[in-house]
């Protein structure tokens, strides 16, 4: 089953100067609201306390909010499990002991009964982080690595520059609105990167196959040929994917909401870039025909 014809042939190459632009855009605006908002890290990162509250009967979050507010608790959020679940989420309070928060909470939620309380200090959420961005950069060196060895430097670098886009992306829609970032978004990263990966070897294993079929097309029109074969794969594995992952947005709850949306931002970017930046940039890069077809010598030069 193909979503597309075989025979298509979208100029993808064309475009890639649009492309460029495109992308060079929401990189240095994604890279400006990082350094301008930052990312709203949760409490597996900064430290905190997460109290998980039920009610006998069903309770408004509005008026949960309020209660704290009033109570000087204005940083916690709240969560919705059900309508007579919910999870609150404070910062450090140094001054309180957690029996002494526990009570204070029951005291400013009447009716109020707490089924746990996990509490998190700063230095395991630091050491939380540095862990995160360690996976990260472990996981672009080895992704180099492997395509270096498995294809060529160019499509190492082009594969490297493409895996660093996609997650950006998501950090500065992210900084942009305010959302929250905590572990369960940072596997949603890591996620996207081996998805995007995936797509953009899928293209560059047919760019070599074609090199040695076809003589007589450059090399922009080798990479169009590449991607047009691989398109309908490509967009039956994003479609699909991207339905799950709506449905866990919609219907899964506010835990994995997050998480849903950065899965969401990474596969629609993630199917862009393994299109239009890690094929443009490989030909940015040098990629001939003589980067993975050596030329034969004749066969007087090969005798000794």
């Amino acid at each position: 089953m193909e979503f597309f014809k075989s025979n298509t042939q979208i100029q993808f190459m064309k475009q890639r100067k649009i492309a460029a632009v495109f992308s060079i855009f929401l990189f240095v605006a994604s890279l400006i609201a990082l350094l301008m908002n930052g990312l709203n890290l949760g409490l597996d990162f900064t430290g905190g306390t997460q109290i998980e509250v039920s009610y006998q009967q069903p309770i408004e979050v509005k008026t949960v909010r309020e209660q704290l507010n009033s109570a000087g608790f204005t940083e916690a959020s709240v969560q919705v499990y059900t309508a007579r679940e919910l999870a609150i989420r404070m910062g450090l309070h140094k001054e309180l002991t957690q029996e002494m928060l526990k009570d204070k909470v029951l005291q400013v939620l009447p009716g109020a009964t707490i089924d746990q309380i996990n509490y998190m200090g700063p230095q395991v959420g630091k050491t939380l982080m540095t862990n995160g961005v360690l996976a990260i950069l472990i996981s672009l060196i080895g992704t180099m690595i492997y395509i270096a060895l498995r294809f060529e430097y160019r499509f190492a670098l082009s594969a490297a520059i493409a895996l660093i886009h996609d997650p950006l992306l998501i950090l500065g829609i992210f900084a942009v609105f305010h959302l929250e970032f905590d572990l369960i978004v940072l596997a949603g990263v890591l996620t996207v990167i081996g998805y995007s990966l995936n797509d953009t070897i899928v293209v560059y294993d047919r760019v070599r196959e074609n090199f040695r079929k076809v003589r007589k097309k450059s090399v922009e029109e080798i990479m169009d040929l590449s991607i047009n074969q691989t398109l309908s794969r490509t967009i039956m594995t994003s479609g699909l994917t991207l339905l799950v992952v709506l449905a866990l947005y919609l219907l899964g709850g506010e835990k994995i909401h997050n998480f849903a949306l950065a899965l969401i931002i990474g596969i629609v970017i993630g199917t862009y870039s393994s299109i239009y930046v890690a094929g443009s940039l490989a030909i940015v890069f040098g990629l001939s025909r003589q980067s993975l077809v050596p030329e034969k010598r004749p066969i007087e030069d090969a005798l000794p």
